[in-house]
């Protein structure tokens, strides 16, 4: 069975209307991007990868990680971090609080030490004790990807992740994803609607709704 992630003969349909039929191998460390008109399933196809698609839609076909069929596993068990338009950060939580929420195990100074170095990481050393409110959108962008991160997925899916970022933020940020998908060689899907996005990930693209798919 091929490394990575194998979206598996699957086919999406809402009542009698198909929406996807995809077969398709992701390998680590490479970005597959899934672009198409608003309504024509892009989200959706991750809301069945990641194990949450609306009871409206009926699927089939496999989900399989590095060898694992994981069509079958709730979320929690899948290995798979998903990044929204919206980080989704806890407003009650400092920083620091914010990525320990995706750590598990480990003593509190282990976690302290985890977290540290996964800010540093992405150029937020010492931001523990900050409010998220007071953070910047590429900076609140930094610390999702690395909250996620912090929960070791196998896999990363990104559903217009980057679409409420401004220019320049929206392509240092997508570089950061991009490159640390690769080095912790993470599969990758992401949705957008942006070519430029495309072009950064310098991976396959799919046309959901384009008949040449």
């Amino acid at each position: 069975m091929a490394e990575g992630l194998t979206i598996q003969a699957v086919e999406i349909r809402k009542g009698d209307h198909p929406l996807i039929a995809l077969d398709r191998n992701v390998p680590p460390g490479t970005v597959l991007t899934v672009m198409g008109p608003s309504g024509v399933g892009k989200s959706t196809l991750l809301s069945y990868l990641i194990g949450t698609l609306d009871p409206a839609f009926t699927a089939r076909g496999r989900v399989i990680l590095n060898g694992r069929d994981v069509t079958d596993l709730p979320t929690a068990r899948r290995g798979m971090g998903i990044l929204f338009q919206d980080d989704l950060l806890f407003p009650h939580l400092s920083v620091g609080g914010n990525l320990a929420f995706g750590l598990a195990g480990g003593d509190r100074a282990a976690r302290r030490e985890r977290i540290a170095a996964a800010l540093d990481e992405v150029g937020l050393a010492g931001f523990e004790d900050r409010d998220p409110a007071t953070l910047s959108g590429g900076q609140r962008a930094r610390v999702s990807l690395m909250r996620m991160l912090l929960a070791d997925p196998y896999a990363l899916l990104l559903d217009e992740a980057f679409s409420r970022l401004d220019a320049a933020r929206r392509e240092s940020t997508r570089a950061m994803v991009f490159d640390t998908a690769r080095a912790r060689s993470l599969p990758v899907v992401m949705v957008t609607h942006d070519a430029d996005d495309a072009a950064a990930a310098a991976g396959p693209v799919i046309r959901l709704g384009d008949p040449a798919r």
